[in-house]
């Protein structure tokens, strides 16, 4: 199958045999064994070139993936415990990218010198697959897609939260419909627009609360560091994420806004083609972060804390 599979993409038994190594004879005698183990001729030949038949461009793409998984099983098995070497390509969001898998995968990559880690940072949904990446980091935008593995690493909690400047000028909303008074700074990947959307527990009020609300969006981007950047200058109410914000909640220079009401919960998934067994590499990374990330991310433990210590009771 591997040898069909060569002479197929090669159109010649002579090319074929140099890349494997084998004599024009012994690929043409090995083919010749495949069509009469299947019953039928695969290859048209000529003096020019080698062509597929009908059955033969049937037969292809499943032989193809075939060998492709054998070949993978292999270094699977080989590469089991050796050093990590060469290009590891990675898309991930900017934010998330910039903030915590950054510094991740130098950790990473130290023990193995021979790895190449290549990050591309960047918010559009690429598809791993037609982009070349091994590895793409998501939040949440899950593709429906038999053609890609999915495997979560960490919760990713959304939040509300300005800086005290703005709060202290324009006052700190009550209500999700309060917020329609308010300048917000949007991220533009919401998939429901400048509509927000709220959900708080049976509190007295209505049990299940649901509201959505569609916010004034006072500035707009596709990037969450430059909505953060512009939160911290106080130009409004930034819709963002506990990863990102959680060092300036913590240091008083962004406040959390509405707080007793929940944003949807996204999750940090790690994406791989379907199609074969993850190279040891990618799935030594995804193994790193998930012992990174779980039970509970870095950043949300560090939030926890903080709100422990302010209400534990003093000695």
């Amino acid at each position: 199958m591997e040898i069909f599979v060569e002479v197929a993409r090669q159109r010649s038994f002579s090319a074929a045999g140099r890349r494997l190594g084998l004599s024009r004879a012994l690929v043409s005698k090995h083919i010749l064994q495949l069509e009469e183990k299947l019953g039928v001729r695969l290859l048209h030949r000529s003096t020019r070139e080698v062509s597929l038949t009908d059955a033969g461009q049937a037969y292809l793409e499943p032989c193809s993936a075939a060998v492709a998984q054998a070949q993978e099983a292999a270094r699977i098995v080989t590469q089991q415990g050796a050093e990590l070497a060469g290009p590891l390509r990675i898309q991930a969001p900017s934010s998330f990218g910039s903030a915590w898998l950054a510094d991740a995968l130098a950790r990473f990559s130290l023990p193995h010198p021979q790895l190449q880690p290549l990050l591309h940072v960047d918010d559009a949904l690429l598809d791993p697959i037609e982009h070349g990446f091994d590895l793409t980091i998501r939040v949440g935008g899950i593709p429906d897609s038999r053609a890609l593995a999915i495997r979560p690493l960490a919760p990713c909690r959304a939040v509300l939260c300005a800086s005290p400047d703005y709060l202290g000028r324009h006052g700190m909303p009550a209500t999700p419909e309060e917020l329609q008074d308010h300048r917000c700074l949007h991220f533009s990947h919401l998939t429901d627009g400048t509509a927000w959307h709220f959900a708080r527990d049976g509190d007295g009020v209505a049990d299940g609360d649901m509201r959505r609300v569609r916010v004034n969006a006072g500035f707009t981007s596709n990037n969450g560091m430059v909505l953060h950047g512009a939160a911290l200058q106080g130009m409004g109410i930034v819709y963002s994420t506990t990863f990102l914000a959680w060092r300036a909640l913590l240091d008083g220079s962004l406040v959390q806004v509405l707080p007793q009401w929940q944003l949807p919960l996204n999750y940090l998934s790690a994406l791989y083609p379907a199609s074969r067994q993850p190279s040891p590499k990618v799935r030594r990374l995804i193994d790193f972060l998930v012992a990174e990330y779980q039970p509970v991310p870095p950043w949300d433990a560090a939030l926890a804390q903080s709100a422990a210590t302010v209400q534990a009771p003093s000695a």
